[in-house]
């Protein structure tokens, strides 16, 4: 006779996920209601024209919504690929650069892989080598925040890396490596080197993909969400040498980019003068945003190549979010990394937004700040 031996509760279904699944915590950004000013996501404060707008309506009214759409955009990968002078062949397109990532652990990480990650840095890349189980080994930030460039050197040397990561310009940082910097990491590793570019529009320093003929182990991230101002339409996409794109598309999920999406993305790098005017603009804000932070006297700033800064002031940094918020400005609190705790991030709005956070933290810190702190 067969022994019963299905599931008798949901504490035991829950129990049939893998730890490292369970042991990782949900990717949750909170948004309270009545918040006016949204600067917490480094998202361009500036939505498409409404002329685009229109035509993206035309062209919505085109879409055969009952056929799949080409695993790889064919279109908008030969669009990319001039963008960034590379050979359609180099471009994977995703569901924005996160997906990708998630690509990145399958192809690349099982159990006791060794990788390699700089501190501070974007959660997901962390999130992604857990879940894999690989052997992760994290390098500390020097003291003014940057990469410590000779501190990842050495772990890629010493734990044979099939996998390191750089972000640059950094999130959460907005700190920037140079080129050079790039190099020499990627010249002492074993395996790949993801140069994670997501704010690249912002940055004074060139692209990696100038390294990637010498050193074929780079592979370039790029999104279409900061400078393209193209949050809501999730594409990113990925440049790295053709033989490396065929073996990695056979990680991938297939059919992960929408028709519409795009169509969108086709219609924004049509226009190139949009995006190079918006960029410009959002660097402005930027600095007048920091030379503000720096006028006033308790903040302290980190430099920053991003559309974002970070800043800390004597307030308690979950107490001074919290004030923020009642005012109706939302910021991101960055005490989740231990090396930011006591820092926020604030991104680049329009002027109105800019001055409204201004107006609203120069209110909590020299109004709130005696009782709060009494």
């Amino acid at each position: 006779m067969a022994t019963d031996t299905s599931a008798s509760s949901i504490d035991d279904v829950v129990d049939l996920i893998r730890p490292a699944v369970r042991e990782r915590s949900e990717y949750l950004v909170d948004t309270p209601p009545d918040i006016e000013v949204k600067l917490n996501q480094n998202e361009s404060p500036y939505d498409l024209p409404d002329e685009l707008k229109d035509e993206l309506l035309d062209a919505f009214g085109e879409v055969e919504f009952n056929r799949y759409p080409s695993e790889q955009p064919r279109e908008l990968r030969q669009a990319l690929a001039a963008h960034d002078e590379v050979p359609p062949e180099s471009i994977i397109v995703g569901n924005g650069s996160n997906e990708i990532t998630y690509t990145f652990g399958l192809a690349f990480l099982e159990a006791g892989t060794p990788m390699v990650l700089p501190r501070p840095l974007f959660s997901l890349y962390e999130k992604v080598a857990r879940l894999q189980d690989a052997a992760l080994t994290s390098v500390p930030p020097r003291e003014d925040l940057r990469f410590d460039t000779d501190g990842l050197v050495a772990a890629v040397r010493s734990t044979d890396a099939r996998m390191t990561v750089l972000a640059t310009p950094n999130n959460p940082t907005g700190r920037a490596m140079s080129l050079a910097e790039i190099e020499r990491v990627a010249a002492a590793s074993p395996g790949v080197v993801v140069v994670d570019e997501a704010y690249v529009e912002f940055n004074a320093e060139p692209s990696a993909t100038q390294l990637m003929d010498e050193h074929p182990n780079i592979m370039v991230l790029r999104t279409l969400s900061k400078g393209f101002g193209l949050a809501g339409a999730r594409l990113g996409y990925l440049i790295a040498q053709p033989p490396v794109v065929r073996e990695l598309m056979k990680a991938r999920l297939p059919f992960m980019v929408d028709r519409f999406s795009e169509q969108t993305a086709l219609s924004v790098l049509e226009r190139p003068g949009l995006i190079e005017e918006r960029v410009r603009r959002l660097q402005v804000s930027i600095t007048e945003l920091t030379e503000a932070l720096r006028a006033l006297d308790p903040v302290e700033v980190v430099p920053s190549e991003a559309n974002f800064v970070i800043f800390t002031t004597p307030m308690p940094a979950d107490q001074l979010h919290n004030r923020l918020a009642d005012r109706g400005v939302l910021v991101r609190n960055m005490g989740g990394y231990p090396e930011l705790e006591g820092y926020l991030r604030v991104n680049a709005g329009t002027r109105a937004e800019n001055k409204a956070f201004l107006t609203a933290l120069e209110e909590t810190l020299f109004t709130d700040a005696p009782s709060g702190n009494a």
